[in-house]
Parts: structure tokens; sequence; C-alpha cells
């Protein structure tokens, strides 16, 4: 795992940049502040191996401590909520509360991971950062919120999926440790959309054919012309404001965007991924995190080495679903189909691309009444 903690912002600078150039006066200074913020704050270098043992905790125990920034940047801010208090009349802190342990409760129950770092870390959010901040983040130590502006973007904490999506950017940090940087990029914000819009799928309950497939639905303010920041269903289709501009994410490998912006367009190419994901949880229909969801935690977790390409991020899916249903499986076939939807082959031998602990002992998981058998979490492969 790198010491340098990726800074992952919720909203993607292009929608800021787009705000900074086309919105009123107010809005042009918000979004300017928001990038900059987002900038500020990626520049920073954090020993997150000293911070996860500093606040490891029972395995099992849940801790989540929410702050009042108090509309300043300053962080953690005022300590306003710790685990197990009582509800306050503030909706932003206790939303806050409820969402990372929702997200802490969705990792505990479906993949038995004691909190994002699996060793229990605490969950720490700053709520009512900055001043109508339009931004949530996860900094490499903890959630930072927003409160929006009210015009083009409501409160950051009203948004389950977007609390999972950036807490598992955490997950991430601590497992493949994806660089934020063009593939690799773009995959650690697909699997932060994958896991954010499941957090929200499993605490609505939710077949993979009711969802909605989208990230960041209702964070738009009234008027916005919008559905979410990002559709897994339809990428490209999820806004198409005057102010915000045009969601530009392809859905397939010919519509791979290349650039330098967005850190090679990690927000923009992700929809290519979450289109494979997507096809894949309703091919095999159900709740999603049952079987395409533990299929992808664990690629993410034990297969993907910090540079993986988006064909490496294929293969590996297709070897967890082959190693843990078999060559025949309904889920091993839905896998490879939904990547060769989107442009992306399967190889046939599945390769595996460095040293890996072989499989041996199984964690066994109900799944619709049976037992399906999920891989132990020790078994990790070897980053290099």
């Amino acid at each position: 795992m790198h010491d340098d903690a990726v800074v992952c912002s919720f909203v993607p600078p292009y929608i800021l940049a787009h705000v900074s150039e086309h919105g009123d006066a107010e809005q042009r200074e918000r979004a300017r502040i928001a990038l900059e913020t987002s900038s500020q704050m990626r520049g920073e270098r954090i020993a997150m191996t000293e911070v996860a043992i500093a606040r490891g905790i029972a395995p099992g125990e849940e801790r989540r401590t929410v702050y009042d920034a108090q509309n300043k940047r300053a962080l953690p801010g005022k300590l306003v909520r710790g685990e197990g208090s009582a509800a306050l009349k503030d909706v932003a802190v206790n939303e806050a509360y409820d969402g990372a342990g929702s997200t802490y409760d969705f990792y505990s129950r479906v993949f038995n991971r004691n909190s994002i770092d699996g060793r229990g870390m605490r969950l720490d959010s700053s709520v009512h950062f900055g001043v109508k901040y339009t931004n949530a983040q996860w900094n490499g130590r903890q959630m930072i919120y927003g409160d929006g502006d009210g015009k083009l973007f409501n409160r950051f904490t009203a948004a389950l999926d977007v609390i999972g999506h950036e807490l598992t950017h955490g997950v991430t940090q601590f497992t493949a440790a994806l660089d934020y940087q063009d593939e690799p990029g773009a995959l650690n914000e697909h699997f932060s959309d994958v896991f954010g819009v499941l957090v929200k799928q499993y605490a609505l309950k939710q077949t993979a054919t009711k969802a909605d497939w989208l990230i960041g639905a209702g964070l738009f303010a009234k008027g916005v012309k919008g559905l979410a920041v990002r559709s897994m269903k339809a990428p490209g289709t999820a806004y198409d404001d005057p102010i915000l501009g045009k969601d530009p994410q392809p859905a397939t490998m010919k519509g791979f965007v290349h650039t330098q912006d967005d850190n090679g367009g990690v927000h923009v190419n992700s929809g290519i991924p979450n289109q494979a994901f997507y096809r894949t949880a309703i091919a095999l229909g159900g709740k999603a995190w049952e079987v395409a969801g533990r299929i992808w935690y664990q690629a993410l977790t034990h297969e993907l080495r910090h540079d993986a390409s988006f064909a490496d991020c294929a293969d590996a899916t297709a070897r967890v679903a082959r190693e843990l249903h078999g060559d025949a499986s309904a889920a091993y076939h839905a896998v490879v189909q939904g990547w060769a939807a989107v442009g992306i082959t399967v190889h046939r031998a599945i390769v595996r691309s460095g040293p890996r602990v072989p499989i041996a002992d199984h964690l066994v998981a109900p799944i619709g009444g049976a037992e399906v058998p999920m891989l132990a979490p020790r078994e990790k492969r070897v980053s290099r």
C-alpha cells in the first residue's frame, strides 16, 4: 500500500469547471473554491498505515464520529456526535452518522469486512465544511461533506450512495490501492460507484432490476436538468444542463476518452467498467451484491495490482467468477459477456499477472438460501 493518500472528490472537476465558466457570479466562485480545495487536499501526504493502526478497534465494533466544521475549512471541527449517542436536530449530522453506519453494515454483513480498512478503522466525518461547499470527499483519513449551494447542489449527506462511494475509496486505499490516474484511476472510481450503488440497494432491499443504477440521485437542486451525477445503466445520460454541462461518460471502449484532465479521465472513463458491472448484475438478476458484488469485491481486495488496467479487471473478475462458481456457471458467463458488451475480451487462459496465495480456506455466505463460498479476507494477491 502506498503512503500517498488520494483525495477523491465526488463531483468531477469537469462539472465544476463548466460551472466556473457558465454559472452566475456566486456559482462561479463556489466552483472555483471547490476545485482549489480538492487540489490542496490532494497535495497532502499521509502515512495511512500508522493512521489505521492508531484507529484500530476490536473486530466487529462499530465506531462513528461526526464533527461540525462550522462552515470553516479547518478539520475535523467540533465533535457533535459519537457512536451510540442520540440523534441531533442537525439533519446533516444524522445523515453522515447513519450513512457511515449503513456503509459499515453493508461491508460487515455482506463481506465480513471490519470497517473500511478491514481492521476496525473509526469512521470520522465532518459536516458543514466551508460555506456552501459543493462537494463531498474522502481525504484518506475521513469524510468531508459540503452543504451545497441550494441552487445547483443539495447537501451531500442526503445521498447514501455518495457516502458509500466515498468510503469505498478508503476500501480501495487499503486493498488494491489503485493509482489515481488513467485506467487504474478510472477503476478506482468504478469500484466506488459499484459499492456506492450496492450500499444503497442493500439498504433499500432492491433487486438489480428494481434499482435505478444512478449515482448521486437527488443531489442536484430543483431546476437542474439531470437525474444524477452518473448512470451505470446508461453512461452519458445522467445530466444535460446549461450550467453543469452534459454527462461525458462513454459506455464502451469505442468512446474511451483520451485526456490529460481529470487525472486522465478517471471520472469519465469509469462509465465503461460501470456498464460492464451493470450488465453482469442484470444478467444474473436477484440482489446484485450477492453474486456480482462478491465477485467484484474479491477482485478488488485480492486480485488487482495498483496499476491494473480495464483488461486486468476483466480477467480478474472472470477468474474469481470461475473459481467461485465454475466455468459453466451463469456467473462466469455473465461476467465474460458483461465485459464483451463494452468491448473488452476476457483472456481464455486468465493468467494471473502476479504471484498469489493459493485458494484454501473459504468463508461461506448465504445467497438466497444457498451457501456460496467466499474467499477468506486474508488471501490477498501480492502487489508490487
